[in-house]
């Protein structure tokens, strides 16, 4: 028999030999962690001790300018300051809050809770203009911290704002270009980061790591600033002798879509756009936002209303619609030539009125115009002889004229906000329905459907997608990209377009036109004078609709006076608009007087590759 002893020392080299297997095991186990967190999870855990030790504040990246066609800069940035605060830091609560509510202009209650916050950083204000920043950087407060930061700026206030758009205190975009090109415009923010200790104070004379912002990328656009302001100015001294709601012009490259200006007065302030530039009122029966007739004095203090400001910032002639009147005779004739149920030389007799199926319908001349011809039908913008030509169209052919002219969906023009067309469903009309709409009634689209359908009507028969983006370039300036847009051949014949320009040549040289004519130019166009819903109300839309040269279109231009006092024909004072613009800007944008004979159906304002 084994002894006690023998057993005790078996049975303690049996446990020494298990405690040792365990010790193994551990080690091997915790070996093999220590490996996988070191090697396989080393970057993981090195950042993360990385972002415990370092607070990281963010640099904003340069927003991308917006140019003009020539290089003139239209949306800049100005260098400003982010202030804000890091309470851990901060060792005097009560003189941060004092100065900074001094300095800063702001209620010492608002600093006070951002102040006693416990987080790793509270912003105060942004956009802080530099030489205020200095007076808060000369106290050196502890735990106030002001970063350098951007701000947009608009060279020209009010130029173009309806199209331009802005920026909010974040330099995202809000409206017009600034929003539909954000992503191109914003660029990518930088960073500092700072050494920190356990309490998550900054470590004083430690390196810090920077990683610097990339600029955002710059558009260069159609617009024309001298095309721009003028246009403007005509606007404006439109609707002041006018008193009109408000004047609408757009000028544009019929050949390719690029627009040149787009005035919407009143226009308002960007680098103010918070602040209301004229009384606002609601939506009229039209759909169209009425915004006063004169400016006011706004009291510094009043809050505008969401409304207000919508109402300010919308594009009338890409987010609202309207009943575009007798210049949508040119479809209309556009529909019978290409249905083939027209000659020039037709006879029509207007007696000052028709009579369509139980209605009488009747002419602008109510004593009529007797009997003429279809291009003195269309010189003098007869309705009766529409309403005939209408007839002979019918809905099927004149509602596939209208699809190919892109009637029937938006323009694809890259601004935000964009309207469509609102049309009887084609199994509703009927002929009065057929009859209303032959002369520009009972139905809406907006002003740029209409341009880009007459665009096609004189440029050969190509449907161009109006816009304003031109060429992307990067921070350098160095072209990166050409924006391209959809075009669509052959949706007019040339044999039309040819005639159809003939056509609208002669309203402007004899017609009720006549009061655009330019001494020295060849100049097309249509007039019309639109009555607004309700037909009691007695209030219009005057507008007219012109292009030159004739026989290679190049500038196409349109105007709209909305609720006019006084007259209101499209002829007596919108017209005389057209003519006074192309008497300015035809020469400017370098075409010869009688007639260019250039056959080439570019732009004659193309921006070269050059880098400015």
């Amino acid at each position: 028999m084994k002894s006690f002893k023998d057993y005790f020392e078996l049975h303690s080299k049996r446990k020494l030999t298990v405690f040792a297997a365990f010790i193994l095991v551990a080690a091997v186990v915790l070996t093999v962690r220590l490996g996988f967190i070191m090697v396989i999870k080393g970057d993981y855990y090195d950042e993360r001790a990385t972002n415990i030790q370092e607070r990281e504040r963010s640099i904003k990246a340069r927003r991308g300018i917006i140019y003009d066609r020539n290089g003139v800069v239209i949306a800049d940035n100005k260098a400003v300051c982010s202030i804000s605060v890091i309470h851990n830091q901060i060792e005097d609560e009560e003189k941060v809050i004092e100065e900074l509510s001094r300095i800063l202009q702001i209620d010492e209650n608002t600093i006070r809770k951002k102040v006693e916050k416990v987080s790793s950083r509270e912003t105060i204000k942004s956009n802080v203009d530099r030489d205020i920043a200095d007076k808060i950087r000369a106290l050196d407060l502890a735990g106030v911290m002001i970063d350098e930061d951007y701000k947009r700026y608009y060279p020209y206030d009010s130029l173009a704002s309806k199209v331009i758009g802005f920026t909010g205190a974040d330099n995202q975009g809000i409206v017009g270009l600034e929003v539909y090109y954000d992503d191109l415009l914003q660029g990518t923010a930088g960073s500092i980061k700072t050494l920190t200790d356990s309490r998550g104070i900054e470590i004083k004379g430690a390196a810090e790591t920077r990683q610097e912002p990339v600029p955002g990328n710059n558009i260069i656009t159609s617009i024309d600033v001298n095309i721009q302001q003028y246009t403007e100015q005509l606007a404006i001294q439109t609707m002041e002798l006018r008193n009109a709601n408000r004047v609408c012009i757009i000028v544009m490259n019929p050949q390719n879509g690029e627009i040149y200006a787009l005035a919407d007065v009143p226009e308002y302030n960007l680098n103010e756009p918070f602040k209301l530039n004229v009384a606002s009122t609601s939506t009229d029966a039209n759909g169209i936002y009425a915004q006063g007739k004169a400016e006011i004095e706004v009291d510094e203090s009043y809050v505008p209303t969401a409304d207000e400001l919508n109402n300010m910032w919308r594009c009338f002639p890409i987010s609202d619609t309207y009943e575009p009147g007798s210049t949508f005779k040119i479809v209309t004739a556009t529909a019978a030539f290409e249905a083939d149920v027209l000659d020039v030389s037709d006879g029509f007799y207007c007696p000052g009125y028709k009579l369509v199926g139980d209605r009488r319908i009747r002419c602008h001349k109510t004593v009529g115009h007797g009997s003429q011809t279809f291009k003195e039908g269309i010189m003098n913008s007869c309705n009766p002889v529409f309403m005939d030509i209408g007839a002979r169209v019918g809905a099927k052919n004149f509602y596939k004229t209208m699809e190919a002219l892109g009637l029937f969906e938006k323009t694809g023009i890259d601004l935000p906000g964009e309207a469509t067309s609102i049309f009887h469903n084609i199994d509703n009309v009927k002929e009065v329905e057929l009859a209303t709409i032959s002369f520009g009634q009972t139905f809406q689209i907006t002003p740029l459907q209409l341009m880009r359908a007459a665009s096609a009507v004189v440029n050969g028969g190509t449907l161009v997608t109006p816009h304003f983006g031109v060429y992307v370039t990067d921070s350098n300036n160095n072209i990166v990209d050409k924006i391209s847009y959809n075009t669509r051949d052959g949706v007019v014949s040339e044999e039309t377009s040819e005639t159809m320009k003939d056509l609208l040549h002669a309203v402007v040289a004899e017609g009720t036109g006549k009061n655009a004519y330019v001494e020295g130019f060849d100049v097309g166009g249509k007039t019309a004078t639109s009555e607004k819903l309700p037909r009691s109300s007695n209030k219009y839309i005057s507008s007219f609709l012109g292009f030159a040269p004739t026989d290679n279109p190049q500038v196409m231009a349109l105007v709209l006076i909305d609720e006019p006092e006084g007259t209101y024909y499209g002829g007596t004072i919108a017209a005389p608009v057209i003519g006074d613009l192309y008497e300015n800007i035809l020469p400017y944008i370098g075409l010869d007087k009688k007639i260019s004979t250039d056959t080439d159906a570019t732009s004659v304002m193309w921006i070269d590759d050059t880098v400015f």
